[in-house]
Formats: structure tokens, sequence, C-alpha cells
């Protein structure tokens, strides 16, 4: 099956029990069975079931096998956010003296937690690219992960999986990327090596900017052993199935970062549009960076761009496809606000993946927290403008920036 048909039709079917063509919402919080018997199975795992919301719903279950199939996985497990999604992988293999080896220009929350992860007794060492470069002298015998974003957010830098992928596994260490910018209609990047994915399903998979979610796909082939991660010791008996089981049976259940059923179906809902959605948002964001590029005093970052350093590996990892954000900056802080404050179609807000389009000034917000050597790594400055670009007209979005650009100038 091609991509849009994939969406309605592969690994997924009507419910089982109404016939329903999409999987209705099991709203509730616990399930009855016939017996103690067959609960205490169900329980214990040893029958197919449901007992408690926490621990698995219908509706929520639909949603994970669709996005496992869409991205090439032997399952997935969703959390109640993408910093749920996070978290949950990250602490479901580490322990205190492990270190991860990261990209510097991560999202501000990721850095953020990686902060709170120090507290654990678990380092991060930065790297300002997921290169092989620079990463190979800060592996160690401690290094347990290699975490990056595809497509960096902000920064709108692409990894190499291809050849960062093939040092991790070098090295025995499992590769987790966070496809989240990406989204499985430009790559599945299960398929270039990577051994974990990450996807904050509140973006682009939800669409329509309604319900706060996350997920994570197991690809099956990092071989986990007791003697590397101990604390795999009761599940590599699982195999492939080790990482999902253990994070299924243990922390996620535990610490209840559960999707609720609602946000599960209106997830499956906005997945279904996906592939067109995408393939607009991205032709936008192209035409809109393309357009601003030709701006004097705003200078424009976006992976498809002549000038930017990434544009071959948007070509041989995304289709020539660059995603649907682009960055700009407009020579100061008064600039941007003012920018900002012109635009009459988007609006200004955090979110990233919405069918509107939407604008922030990082510097001032998500990355408020961030020290400044921090900010520069993500490409973030005092001037700079993210721009989550949506599926309006493009000749209203340009019309739109355009006059935004102009009244700049008039009012500095």
């Amino acid at each position: 099956m091609n991509f849009n048909t994939a969406l309605l039709h592969g690994a997924f079917g009507s419910d089982s029990a109404t016939g329903a063509t999409l999987t209705p919402i099991y709203q509730v919080s616990a399930f009855a069975h016939e017996s103690p018997e067959k609960l205490e199975k169900v329980f214990s795992n040893k029958a197919s079931g449901f007992a408690y919301t926490r621990i698995g719903n219908p509706t929520v279950a639909a949603f994970e096998k669709r996005i496992a199939s869409l991205e090439h996985g032997i399952g997935a497990i969703a959390c109640s956010s993408g910093m749920a999604a996070v978290t949950m992988t990250l602490l479901n293999i580490l322990q205190s003296g492990d270190e991860i080896i990261a990209g510097a220009g991560l999202f501000g929350g990721t850095i953020d937690l990686f902060g709170d992860l120090s507290e654990f007794g678990i380092k991060t060492n930065f790297v300002n690219h997921v290169t092989v470069e620079e990463i190979k002298p800060l592996l160690n015998g401690k290094t347990k992960a290699i975490f990056a974003e595809l497509i960096g957010n902000p920064a709108l830098d692409i990894v190499d999986l291809k050849s960062v992928s093939q040092l991790a596994h070098s090295e025995n260490i499992p590769l987790i990327i966070d496809s989240t910018t990406a989204t499985p209609y430009l790559i599945n990047p299960l398929d270039h090596g990577a051994d974990i994915l990450v996807h904050s399903t509140s973006k682009y998979i939800n669409g329509g900017g309604n319900s706060i979610s996350g997920i994570i796909i197991d690809s099956g082939s990092y071989q986990w052993t007791a003697e590397r991660y101990p604390s795999m010791k009761d599940y590599v008996k699982y195999g492939k199935f080790a990482f999902l089981a253990k994070l299924r049976n243990g922390l996620w259940r535990n610490v209840g970062c559960c999707l609720s059923p609602f946000n599960a179906y209106m997830n499956s809902i906005g997945l279904e549009t996906l592939g067109l959605r995408m393939e607009r948002l991205c032709s936008n964001a192209k035409a809109l960076a393309e357009f601003l590029d030709g701006f004097d005093g705003i200078s424009v970052n976006y992976p498809t761009l002549k000038s930017s350093p990434y544009k071959h590996l948007a070509g041989e990892l995304l289709g020539g496809n660059g995603g649907a954000i682009v960055t700009i900056r407009t020579g100061s802080k008064e600039n941007a606000f003012r920018l900002i404050n012109n635009l009459t179609i988007p609006f200004s807000a955090t979110n990233i993946g919405d069918v509107r389009t939407l604008v922030i000034h990082p510097a001032s917000t998500i990355y408020l927290h961030a020290t400044e050597q921090q900010r520069i790594n993500a490409g973030v400055f005092e001037d700079t403008i993210r721009i989550s670009v949506g599926i309006e007209d493009i000749e209203d979005l340009k019309a739109d920036f355009a006059q935004a650009i102009v009244k700049i100038r008039e009012e500095s």
C-alpha cells in the first residue's frame, strides 16, 4: 500500500465489538470479566483483554497499532505527552551512572528533562551536531544511549541516520530518534538504522492542535542484554519484545502516564489525513522560505534552501522535503516582536504541527530558561522567530508576511 492508503487500511480494520469503521471511544476506567479467574489471567498477561485503562484500553491500543504499522515497528506504547514518551524511553533502560549522548540543539523541554535526569545520576554529554565526528570522542563504557531529533526544532539540522546508526551499532548502543518534526510521511527512521522512535503526537500526527499525547515505537532490532542493561534481566527472555515488555509491565504502567481514550481517538482521526496535510505543509513551508529569503534584513533557515548545510540530507532522507518549520532572523528582538504583532493570519502560540500557521519568539518563551550556549546550539537568538507553517493558501501567507516586514521598516 502507498502512504495514504496505508493510513486508512494498513493494520487496521473495523472495531471487533461493534463493526465501527473507527475504534470508538471506550471512555471507561475499568473492564468487567465473567470470572475472577479470567481477570487474573488478564492481569498476569496470560489472556488477552483489558482490565484498567491505565494499563490498557481498546481505543488507545488501536492507535498504537496503527502507528507501529506506519513506522514499521514491532509495537508501540502511547503516553500522555511527547515529553512523557521521551522520559519513559530513557528511564526504561538507564540507571544511575549511565550516560547519554545527545544533540545540543534539542527542543527546550527535552534539554530541561536531561537536566532533571542528572539529579538521578544520569549524565548527558551534548554534541553541537549529531555526527560521527562529534559523537565518537565522547563514547565510553558508560554510554548507554544516543538521542537525537531527526529534524531539529527549531535549529532544523538533519541527522545523517546511516552514518550515526552504523557508529551506534558498532559500539552496541541503541539509537533513539525523536521524529516528531519529520513524521512517517517524510521518513521511517527505523528503516534507516534507528532502534527506538518517539513522537510528540500532539503535533503533526494529531494535526488539529486538540490533544496532548506522545508515543514510543520499538524496532525490535536492538539486542538487549542483562550484562549491559541490568534492569532488563527479567525481560531479555522476550527477545525482540524485551524493551516493550519491560516498559508496559513496569515503569510506564506504574508511573501512570497513559494516554486518555478520548485523545487517542482524536489522534486516530488526525492520523488519517497526515499524508494530505504534510504534502500541503511542506509545500507551503518551502514556498514561504523561498519567498522570505528574498527580503533584505531577513535571514531564513530552511533545510531545502541552497544556503542550508542540510540540503543534501533533505534530498537523500526526506525526498527533497524540509518539513513544515521555517525560522527567520529579523535583526533584533524588537523587530521580531513587531513582525509578530503585525501579522494578521498566524497565531502567536507555542505549538507546532497545527493546520493553522503559528509563530513564536523562542528566546522569550520555550527557551526562556536555557543558557546562552544552549540557545545558540538550538539556533535560537534574540531576533529569531519560529514559524510552524499551516495549510492556508500560500499567497495569503506571503502577502501577510510581506506587509508585516514592510511595517517593521516603517516603524524602525
